[in-house]
């Protein structure tokens, strides 16, 4: 029969951490109003953004002055991975479900014959794949989004995934994020930004296609001159959203994965309630019965 004392102190536990995840819940759930507005604000202009560049390559298309960062190097043996999570836990499957997609692309690369590097941002995700691939991990930054993500934060990893691709180190880059749907829902979602690929976007919309078709443009200066600015600024575009993306799917997650906690917490609580009274009242029921028969034999 288990002790009362036990019990007692086991209840007082379980209801200390029920306050915890209760202010966790909370805490993320303000964090995710602003973090949520923030990512469906920036949208609109990632998307359009990828258009214009998608129209304008369509011109220039593989001429030989073409952007490196359009065409490529010619070469699809390595690529690399980019993984955006976060550097805190207690926020259910989100770090999980990143890992789990660059490890299932990462050994299909491979299976193909494909060299593959890793570069993680956030803390939770470099942890996990720095044990399964300790030679590929090329870099790793933490302590982005501590107050808010700002759009110099993705500027400098654009231009640290620029540096490595002009230095030869990788063919082909692709970011892997959590597109935000709703508090219960976060998409994991790969997206290749070198080579800029305009089929692997969201300008597939037709109405935009067939408008930007029937217009004719005069560029000034040319069109490669343009797209080689507009390009590295695209990436940091891209990497901005994917940032503020992944910043409202994180609180999304947590305030989610507390709240089940929450309850889970109450639920045991009434559990160990409820047993702690039914061994109090068997302690009672035995001393009684102690009393009654040292009476009966007086």
């Amino acid at each position: 029969m288990p002790n009362l004392k036990d019990l007692k102190t086991r209840i007082d536990s379980v209801k200390s951490t029920q306050k915890i995840t209760s202010a966790m819940k909370m805490v993320a759930a303000a964090k995710l109003r602003r973090a949520q507005e923030s990512a469906e604000e920036a949208r609109p202009y990632a998307i359009r953004m990828e258009r214009m560049l998608g129209s304008l390559s369509q011109s220039v298309g593989e001429s030989e002055g073409a952007p490196k960062l359009m065409t490529g190097t010619g070469s699809e043996n390595t690529h690399l991975l980019v993984a955006f999570t976060a550097d805190r836990g207690l926020c259910g499957g989100f770090n999980g479900s990143i890992v789990r997609q660059v490890r299932s692309m990462a050994r299909e690369l491979r299976a193909e014959g494909r060299a593959v590097k890793i570069f993680c941002v956030g803390r939770k995700g470099h942890d996990v794949l720095k044990r399964e691939f300790p030679d590929d991990v090329v870099d790793c930054i933490e302590g982005l989004g501590r107050r808010s993500i700002e759009y110099q934060d993705a500027n400098r990893i654009s231009q640290i995934i620029i540096d490595l691709f002009e230095t030869g180190n990788f063919d082909i880059c692709t970011i892997i994020f959590n597109r935000f749907q709703s508090a219960m829902t976060q998409i994991v979602t790969p997206q290749q930004i070198i080579p800029f690929d305009p089929e692997d976007k969201a300008i597939k919309d037709k109405d935009a296609i067939s408008d930007s078709a029937q217009a004719v443009y005069i560029f000034e200066p040319e069109e490669d001159e343009i797209l080689a600015d507009l390009l590295p600024r695209n990436m940091a575009v891209q990497i901005f959203q994917a940032l503020l993306e992944s910043s409202a799917s994180e609180h999304g997650a947590r305030m989610s994965a507390m709240d089940n906690a929450t309850r889970n917490a109450g639920e045991m609580i009434d559990k160990l309630t409820l047993t702690y009274n039914r061994t109090r009242q068997a302690f009672i029921t035995k001393e009684l019965i102690e009393i009654i028969s040292g009476a009966e034999a007086l």
